[in-house]
C-alpha cells in the first residue's frame, strides 16, 4: 500500500526537524502508542495498539533512521509484529519552505501489511490509515506550533 501527502506547519524548519527525528517527541503523537525506547542513535522500539475494524492487535516494532539530510529529508524502516500479523514500511519526509516557517512537510509511506489484519480488506486498512495518520499530524501541528 502506498501513501503520501503533504502537511503545512506554522513553525520554524529546524524546530520541527528535532521534533520529527525524536521518537520521545513524535512518537507519542501516533495513535495507540504505548511505549518508545531509544536503542541506540538510529534504532528504536516501540509498541502500540492498532484497531482496524473488528480487529486490534498489539504490535512491537522495530524503526531504524536509515537515512537523514538534516533539516530536509529523513528516510525511517519499520518493522513489526502482532499475534498472526506483522508489517513492514519505509516511511520519507521531507521538510521545505523558509527557515523561519511556515515548514511543508511533503511525505510517503510503502506499507506491507500481513496476517490476520490484513485480511480485513485493503480498503477499510487504507482508511484507517489515512484517520490514524491524519491524527498523527494534527498531534505534531498541535505541539509544534503551541511552542
Amino acid at each position: 500500500m502506498q501513501l503520501s501527502g503533504t502537511t503545512e506547519i506554522d513553525a520554524p524548519r529546524a524546530r520541527v526537524w528535532s521534533f520529527v527525528v525524536d521518537p520521545q517527541q513524535v512518537g507519542w503523537c501516533g495513535p495507540g502508542v504505548e511505549s518508545i525506547e531509544q536503542v541506540d542513535a538510529t534504532h528504536f522500539t516501540a509498541k502500540a495498539k492498532v484497531g482496524i475494524g473488528p480487529i486490534s492487535a498489539r504490535f512491537a516494532v522495530k524503526l531504524e533512521l536509515v537515512e537523514s539530510d538534516a533539516p530536509e529529508r529523513a528516510v525511517i524502516r519499520a518493522s513489526g509484529s502482532a499475534p498472526g500479523s506483522a508489517v513492514d514500511a519505509t516511511g520519507e519526509m521531507r521538510l521545505s519552505g523558509p527557515d523561519d516557517g511556515p515548514t511543508t512537510m511533503a511525505w510517503s509511506a510503502d506499507v506491507q501489511i500481513m496476517g490476520s489484519v490484513a485480511a480485513v480488506g485493503s480498503r477499510l486498512i487504507e482508511g484507517t490509515a489515512n484517520k490514524l495518520i491524519g491524527q498523527a499530524f494534527d498531534c505534531m501541528r498541535t505541539k509544534l506550533e503551541a511552542a
